[in-house]
Parts: C-alpha cells; structure tokens; sequence
C-alpha cells in the first residue's frame, strides 16, 4: 500500500517546533517504502525456497494487505502511538521473514501489513495537518521520501542476493530505529467528534452511497492493479527472459512511478485532471494488453513495458483522492475508507496467482490487472463528473 493523503484533524493548532514532529515521520516513511514494495523482489526467491506454485504464492499478497486494513481501520486514533508500534510490529515481521517457514510467514506478513497500514496512515495525518499552509507540499515530499525507500528496497535485495535473509533484518533494523525516533512526536488531539446527540447523520460522509461506493470501487481497484503490476512483473520478466533480474524490473517499476508522480502537477497544468485520468488509464490498459498478448517478448520491451506502466499508474491514486476531497473535505470516516479500499491489494494480486497456476503461465495472470484497468476506465466517467469545477483547497 502506498501513502494515503487523510485530512483528519488529528491536530488542530501549528506546534511549537514542527520539524520534531516532521522528521522522525519521513524517517519512517523512508523505512516503509521498503517494506511495503518487498514482496515483488523477493518473491521468486521466496518461490524457488518455498517450492511454491503461484496462486500460493499470491496468498503472501493477500496476508499483507489484509493486515494494512486492519491497520488502517484505527491508525487515527492515536497518532503518534500508530506510527511508533506500527513500525516496531512490522520491524518484527520482516525480522521474522528472514527464518520462517511458508505457512508462518503469512502471521509475519499480517503484521508487517498491520504496522504499515497504521503507520502509513497516521503518517499522512500528521503530514497533513502538522503545518496546515503547508499540506500540499509536506504531502508531495512525504510520497517523495516514500518512493525513495521503494526504489531502495530492490537495491538492497540485488545486494543482498543469494542471502535474503540480511535483506530481512536490514529492513527490520531501519524500521525499528523508525519505532525509536518516532517517541519524540509530540502527543496530537484525537480526531473532534461530533456530540451525541442523537444525530448520527453528523458521522456520515457527504457523499451519497452509490458515489461512495464508486470512490471505493476505484481506490481498491488502483491499489489491486498497482500492487499486482508491482508484485508480479518481477517474476514475469524472470520467466520470460532469464537474463533480467527480478531486482531490476522492480527499481524501474518504482523509479518510473516516482518520476511519473514529480510529474504530475505539470501534466494536469497542460491536461487536466480528468483529461490527464483517462489518458493514462488508456495507456496503462495498452501496456497490459501487450504484456498479456506478445508471448515472446525481448529483455527491452520488457523493461520498456514496465516504466510504461509504472508510468501511467503514478498520477492515478492522487487524482482519484482529489476527486474524492473535493466532495468530502476533511472528515474523521476516511480513515475507514481508505482502510476499505486496500483490500483491493489482498485480492487482486491473489487473483493473478490464481489464474497463472489455472493456465500455467503468468502472462495469463496478468490478465487480472488488466481486467482491474478497464473497470477503472469505465469508472472514470463517474469519478470525473463527481469532482466540482473548482475544487476547494487541501
């Protein structure tokens, strides 16, 4: 799962030193960029050790994800307490990676889900509100120091090859110096909740449900057909040409999705928002047909592939939230919204395990998240007609 842009109040005036509050996050979110793209790189080592077969394999997926929902359900709650025992819980599942059996690795991973999903969210939060004037630019910075943990993340799995279990222990030592730094976060407010009164209509998010239920729709099929790509086209590429390197493809997958991200503000300046939706969708579909369709393809049209999709993902999930925030604004429910929508990676990169296992061949698998990218173009006509023509600001 990847950061997640939450307006809850969970701090209400400017503190008295902001970069105490600040640092030790984006220390964080740097250590939980790795964490969170690790399954990619490692999976066809975690394969061939395990034995496995792919819809096996895409359980390890579904573990992650289900424990970033859970994670995410109460990450606002307390701020500074999410983000300091949910590093330290996901420090101890990639610890325990680095030993443990197939069936047990699915706890490991529930709790490195877990701890991401609370992190990552009262991460956002803080990010968000900490310096109100300057929410849009802490949030860019935040995805930045994000992206950067997740193009290190296959870098240290290249180093680490034919041990992947330093790779494990690094990972959890980076996060559990994370937990450590992040004790000096000051204290925040809990999110204001409305008075009982008897109102219940005061919790609900101003949305209708068949809107909600579209906003959902679209973030769990971005967050399923980004973590299917992310996860999936590193033993793709392995498979179909041996002389690529799982490791590679993931760094330029990442690489190319933080460029595209740095990018966006330009692009939607030249398109807008939801010209600039739909062509990338529409290129992101392409990609994935030939992808599905070419069964002999070379080492550089792969790689070419991989930066295309990588590319037309990266503005998809900032759009879809300010699609979503121009309705909403700030609101204490999303935290229940977003922790919903990433079921999508529970399911979808499972489903692509599955269906490669069916037919004996992952480029049939793929076909999932290309299913994923069509629902999401077909969705668009929604999520662009939901947003007002000026959008009210954060």
């Amino acid at each position: 799962m990847e950061p997640i842009h939450s307006d809850s109040s969970g701090a209400r005036s400017k503190p008295a030193n902001p970069s105490r509050t600040l640092l030790p996050v984006f220390f964080y979110f740097l250590a939980a960029g790795i964490a969170t793209v690790m399954l990619g790189p490692v999976l066809p080592t975690l394969i061939q050790r395990w034995h496995l077969q792919d819809a096996q394999a895409g359980t390890l997926f579904t573990a992650v994800f289900v424990g970033q929902f859970c994670g995410a359900w109460f990450s606002t709650r307390n701020l500074r307490a999410s983000v300091l025992y949910g590093s330290a819980i996901t420090a101890v599942g990639c610890a325990a990676m680095a030993w443990v059996g197939f069936v047990p690795a699915h706890i490991a991973l529930f709790c490195v889900g877990l701890g991401l999903g609370a992190g990552l969210t009262a991460g956002n939060v803080i990010a968000g509100t900490t310096v109100p004037s300057s929410r849009a630019r802490l949030i860019a910075i935040l995805n930045v120091v994000w992206g950067l943990g997740a193009i290190a993340c296959p870098i240290l799995v290249r180093i680490a090859s034919g041990a992947i279990h330093r790779f494990f222990y690094a990972t959890a030592s980076l996060l559990a110096i994370a937990s450590l730094i992040s004790i000096v976060i000051p204290q925040t407010q809990s999110p204001q909740q409305p008075a009982s009164d008897g109102k219940s209509a005061q919790l609900r998010l101003p949305l209708p449900p068949s809107a909600l239920f579209i906003f959902v729709a679209a973030m769990l099929l971005y967050i399923g057909v980004e973590s299917s790509l992310g996860g999936w086209l590193p033993s793709y590429a392995i498979r179909t040409n041996p002389a690529l390197h799982a490791s590679s493809i993931s760094l330029f997958f990442w690489i190319a999705e933080l460029l595209g991200r740095a990018l966006v503000t330009m692009l939607m300046t030249l398109l807008g928002e939801a010209r600039l939706y739909r062509a990338c969708l529409a290129l992101l579909i392409l990609t994935q047909i030939v992808l599905c369709v070419i069964a002999h393809i070379s080492a550089a049209s792969v790689i070419t592939l991989t930066v295309l999709a990588a590319l037309s993902l990266a503005p998809l999930y900032p759009l879809i939230l300010s699609f979503l925030l121009a309705r909403t604004g700030n609101h204490a429910r999303l935290g229940a919204l977003f922790a919903t929508a990433s079921l999508g990676g529970a399911t979808l990169p499972w489903l692509t395990g599955i269906v490669s296992t069916l037919f004996h061949s992952l480029r049939a698998g793929l076909i999932v998240p290309a299913v994923g990218a069509a629902l999401l173009l077909f969705l668009s006509a929604f999520i662009t007609a939901a947003a007002p023509k000026e959008r009210r600001p954060g």
